[in-house]
């Protein structure tokens, strides 16, 4: 990892690209358009307290990711969470409450933290949380979602509240997305895109990309339709194998030289649209920016982890403090001994190394 890599500049710009990308995205619905006006100078106040924090030797990334159930009602083909037992069909126990999370957002725009990304399991079982989440308007709150439980209800609250958007997970075609994802899902998901667009809601949509799909995904034809539909964010994931056997489904230098050609050429001739890539080139960003650098995760008890792929901690926001879980010695350890360099053979760094990992843990116990 190049030790000469600003991380803290290099996110800053990161989160400023997205704004004004999603600024001229939107330019042409008036209420999404001066929303995002308004979110890019609460966006500008926020990296203003990170730098602030970081000249004063406190690093704060600029986005979370929040797992806040751990509970789905579906089975998709290859889930990593589900593998590795994180998700399960059972009301989750001893998760945290609406009230803490709502402590967590709180804590999250006082540091000058700018995204928070709600996942799951699935995210909208938790009603309560995405409320809270509503209420702080100088963070945007990406909803991943499988699109199931986007009833009327929902509809009206994503239409009243701007800094709430829906994310929809979607895996190309109606026969590939159903067959990773049940009968009926494709059909299910055009149907909230053709609401969202009626109500003039901004929405994006999330992509799992795969050795299998990587080139469609990113075809004019896909884009073209997701388009129409009103779609204003394309975020590719790359997949992260959850079994040695399936580790040939994730993407390599190869493919990923290509996304990354595909995506350039979308940003520049798609300009009605933002793309995202996660976790993206990370050489140009000096390597994983996950454990802090960038961005942590915190999963539905609590637990302050690298991030959704890595599910191991030493810190749980329950007990104590955003900022302090911030400081995890789990994640300084894994700085210093160079886990998150950009040496693997692709996909997720931290799969790769995850004996190395858990050493780690280990170590601190």
């Amino acid at each position: 990892m190049d030790e000469s890599f600003d991380i803290q500049k290099y996110m800053t710009h990161g989160v400023e690209s997205v704004v004004a990308d999603a600024i001229k995205a939107t330019r042409k619905n008036p209420r999404e358009s001066a929303f995002m006006v308004r979110f890019a100078a609460a966006s500008r106040d926020a990296s203003r307290r990170r730098l602030k924090l970081e000249k004063e030797g406190e690093h704060v990334p600029p986005f979370l990711i929040t797992s806040i159930t751990s509970s789905c009602n579906l089975h998709c083909e290859g889930c990593y969470s589900r593998c590795n037992n994180s998700t399960t069909d059972n009301a989750p126990v001893n998760q945290l409450s609406d009230e803490d999370w709502a402590r967590v957002f709180d804590e999250a725009e006082e540091l000058g933290v700018s995204f928070i990304l709600i996942a799951g399991g699935e995210p909208m079982l938790r009603r309560g949380v995405i409320e809270a989440a509503s209420k702080r308007k100088n963070i945007l709150f990406p909803v991943f979602t499988n699109g199931t439980f986007m009833t009327k209800s929902y509809f009206n609250l994503f239409d009243m509240n701007r800094n709430i958007v829906p994310i929809m997970s979607i895996e190309g075609d109606k026969e590939i997305t159903d067959a990773r994802r049940g009968e009926g899902i494709y059909d299910r998901l055009i149907s909230n895109m053709d609401e969202l667009q009626r109500r003039g809601i901004i929405f994006g949509a999330s992509v799992t990309v795969t050795t299998d799909n990587y080139k469609d995904v990113t075809s004019n034809e896909f884009i073209s339709k997701l388009s129409a539909r009103g779609c204003k964010a394309v975020i590719y994931v790359e997949y992260v194998p959850v079994t040695d056997e399936s580790a040939g489904l994730a993407p390599t230098d190869v493919e990923r030289q290509y996304m990354n050609s595909e995506i350039s050429r979308l940003r520049n001739e798609r300009t009605e649209m933002v793309f995202i890539s996660f976790p993206g080139d990370e050489k140009s960003s000096g390597g994983c920016i996950a454990a802090g650098r960038g961005f942590f995760h915190i999963n539905s008890h609590g637990d302050a982890e690298p991030c959704p792929f890595s599910p191991y901690s030493d810190t749980n926001v329950r007990d104590t403090s955003l900022r302090e879980a911030m400081k995890s010695k789990f994640f300084r350890r894994m700085i210093e001994e160079g886990l998150l360099g950009d040496d693997h053979n692709g996909g997720c760094v931290l799969f790769e190394k995850r004996d190395r990992v858990q050493e780690c843990i280990k170590a601190l116990s």
